[in-house]
């Protein structure tokens, strides 16, 4: 299928974690809407593939290889997307982990993962996009979190921790400025790659337990897709999207 254009002015987008899952989704349907999509992800090979298909499509996508937790990576890949298209309109801030294991098991290594790259990444794009937005006057950061910012279930104690952050620095950016938008998205149980890096195994089990209820990832997509589509006058500051079966 051929994308359509855009119906109102396209607008240069980048997403962080765009090789899979959410990241993935919100790419093809932004791309499907006329935007111009800059795909950010370590799996430079899934990102290649992802860009070739949307713009064989009738898309504009160009892949960067990116790590998050990495400000210098951060800093060239808005750099390399300002140059090539003269602006930036729109951070997706996306990657994200969640090993997730209870607070006894110790795995402060896995404690230290979701904390650079849940809440360090974040803070790394909104640094790396803040002079160039404000310089614009004009630009919209949206950034992942998750239900678990609204809540702490058990073994879930570190990554809810760094997406309660996540909700806080969202909206202490939206009190900072007033030309910028900021919208917190925060899904519940999605499809997505997130299970396979739980590395205890009850854990993992039962999480994928859960996930007969959960909701594609493109779900997520067409929020963000909302969030950006509309009036500039007009902030959309957070939806939560779960799936209806989820308590």
């Amino acid at each position: 299928m051929t994308y359509p254009s855009a119906t109102a002015a396209p607008k240069v987008v980048l997403i962080t974690g765009a090789s899979s899952g959410i990241g993935e989704a919100t790419a093809r349907r932004l791309a499907t809407a006329g935007h111009h999509v800059v795909l950010g992800a370590r799996r430079t090979d899934r990102l290649a593939v992802l860009a070739k298909e949307i713009e064989a499509h009738g898309g504009s996508a160009v892949a960067h290889e990116l790590d998050v937790t990495d400000m210098a990576d951060m800093q060239s890949f808005v750099a390399a997307a300002h140059s090539r298209h003269g602006c930036v309109d729109v951070l997706v801030n996306n990657a994200g982990v969640m090993p997730l294991s209870r607070l006894d098991a110790l795995r402060i290594d896995e404690w230290n993962r979701m904390i650079d790259v849940n809440l360090r990444g974040v803070l790394h794009g909104i640094a790396a996009v803040l002079p160039i937005m404000q310089a614009q006057r004009a630009g919209h950061v949206v950034n992942i979190a998750s239900v678990s910012g609204l809540r702490v279930d058990p073994t879930a104690a570190v990554y809810s921790a760094t997406k309660h952050a996540v909700r806080a620095l969202s909206e202490g950016l939206r009190q900072e400025s007033r030309e910028l938008r900021v919208t917190v998205i925060s899904p519940g149980l999605t499809r997505s790659e997130l299970t396979g890096g739980i590395s205890d195994s009850g854990v993992r089990d039962a999480v994928q337990g859960q996930m007969g209820i959960a909701i594609p990832a493109a779900a997520i997509g067409e929020a963000v897709h909302f969030a950006i589509s509309r009036p500039a006058e007009v902030d959309v500051n957070e939806l939560v999207v779960r799936p209806t079966a989820q308590g």
